[in-house]
């Protein structure tokens, strides 16, 4: 009778303990806010959600594991077992880890250990995967990335600077990232061999073990051009802008019970719910048991642009209601024109409604929001990452709701308050048809689609996001494409006129 062999249990190790100062900031870089979260409560929510990850240890910068305690608390990452103070050094911070990976092993149990830089947020789970699936067969794992650069070696002469010595052959040249895996019993033996040389220093754990360990033959897992490294100012920015051009794929739909278990009892105010997508959201809602309260100008009467009545309809929803727990702006004006031809009056409109007004739905909504520590939800257009001839009014106001939706994501985060923007691709609604006429059958997203995706959003923990609602490319393979495909494809879109 064959016996089953258990899998070894699998940890990631974050590696926090780096400063900031290099991106010039007075506390360390992984606390820094990126898309509404620190950079490493996104590193945390990639290893928390990957199946292959059994369990999380935080090896975080001296001073500042409370804060981290208060991050994992708040996110309710049930993964994080131990956050401790990392060393001076990161060969320090890793002998840590690897005492405290050994605390309650039993002899003779080994495990899977993945050491991550808690800077690298944008990790996707496939790496991780396929690192963990390396270990199945060899002791010691990189992630790396070809080198799309020409690497040079060079050496100083005296005054007269650097000159080239060397020029390897790029083919062979990869650029190391993180995770890199290892059997805990190999990394911990590599180290062991280390403490023996006077001179022991290295940046990384592969090299440990490719030094001290050379019989032990380490893979290489391919890596993600995304999966980049927050080290200098520039990384702060790249980061967020990926972020914010595809920082997630919209939630997974629920089934119509647990829609209705989330929504019954709930009230939700509806700016822009005459028709179009704002009509098909208070439908929904209203179907899986919501209180809708849905303003527009035709129906209600109920002009954004105006403040006092923007207050009168949320005072009233919370009078009638006793609450209010989502708060979704779809109203919005299109009009295309040149702006040297364009009339004060068509420039106020546009920026009343398209930019005054969510500024102002938001401030009112504050407060009641804070109270059921529910959600704003704004919504963008695909012009905003470009902005095209003609479009100069409508797609710059819509690049402020990115920036709005951010801000508040940023500034309302410790009231509980969720804060996303919803970016749709062209979508068959009235005022498009206004502004371009009739269109061809099928080549655009229905309202009801972009509904559908807004409540998902409603529903979810998520905070600071961009959500792009995209129609399904019959001809595109199966499987659905990682956060950076989707964002240069939708740069590439936009960049060609397509939305």
């Amino acid at each position: 009778m064959s016996q089953h062999i258990a899998k070894p249990r699998t940890t990631a190790v974050i590696l926090a303990g780096g400063t900031g100062q290099r991106v010039g900031l007075s506390i360390p870089k992984q606390l820094l806010k990126i898309a509404g979260k620190a950079v490493i409560e996104h590193t945390l929510a990639t290893f928390e959600k990957a199946d292959s990850i059994d369990d999380i240890i935080v090896l975080m910068a001296p001073g500042y594991v409370a804060d981290i305690e208060k991050i994992v608390a708040k996110a309710g990452f049930t993964k994080v077992k131990k956050i401790i103070e990392g060393g001076s050094t990161r060969n320090e911070t890793t002998e840590r880890a690897i005492q405290a990976l050994g605390e309650g092993l039993a002899e003779g149990e080994d495990r899977n250990v993945l050491f991550h830089d808690a800077v690298r947020p944008l990790l996707s789970e496939r790496v991780i995967d396929d690192c963990v699936t390396a270990l199945e067969r060899y002791q010691a794992v990189d992630v790396a990335i070809p080198s799309a650069d020409t690497i040079i070696v060079t050496r100083t002469h005296g005054e007269d600077g650097e000159f080239i010595t060397e020029i390897p052959d790029r083919s062979r040249l990869r650029r190391g990232q993180t995770p890199q895996a290892f059997k805990l019993s190999t990394i911990r033996r590599a180290y062991e061999v280390a403490a023996g040389d006077p001179n022991f220093q290295a940046t990384d754990d592969c090299s440990v073990v490719l030094k001290y360990l050379p019989d032990v033959p380490i893979h290489v897992v391919a890596g993600d051009e995304y999966n980049m490294k927050v080290t200098q100012p520039v990384d702060v920015f790249i980061a967020d802008k990926l972020f914010q051009l595809a920082s997630t794929a919209a939630p997974e739909q629920n089934g119509a019970e647990a829609y209705r278990e989330l929504l019954s009892g709930k009230t939700v105010v509806v700016f822009g719910g005459s028709y179009g997508i704002g009509k098909d959201i208070t439908e929904l809602a209203e179907s899986y048991g919501a209180t809708v309260y849905a303003l527009g100008r035709s129906t209600t009467g109920t002009h954004v642009e105006n403040p006092e009545e923007v207050d009168d309809a949320l005072s009233k929803a919370y009078a009638e209601t006793g609450r209010i727990d989502y708060v979704v702006n779809t109203a919005g004006v299109l009009r295309i024109g040149k702006l040297a031809e364009t009339d004060n009056a068509t420039i106020e409109e546009a920026l009343k409604v398209n930019y005054l007004a969510p500024v102002q739905i938001a401030r009112s909504a504050y407060k009641y929001l804070a109270e059921t520590e529910g959600q704003l939800l704004l919504y963008t257009s695909s012009s905003y990452t470009r902005g095209r001839a003609e479009y100069s009014l409508y797609s710059s106001t819509k690049a402020a709701m990115v920036n709005l939706t951010q801000a508040l994501s940023d500034e309302w985060a410790g009231d509980g308050i969720r804060v996303n923007c919803i970016n749709p691709e062209r979508t068959a609604t009235p005022m498009r048809t206004k502004a371009f006429g009739q269109e061809p059958a099928g080549s655009l997203l229905s309202s009801e689609a972009v509904a559908r995706t807004s409540l998902d959003v409603l529903l979810s923990e998520l905070t600071g996001h961009v959500i792009d609602v995209r129609q399904q490319d019959p001809t595109a393979p199966a499987g659905r494409a990682s956060g950076f495909e989707q964002a240069l494809a939708s740069v590439l879109d936009r960049q060609d006129g397509v939305a």
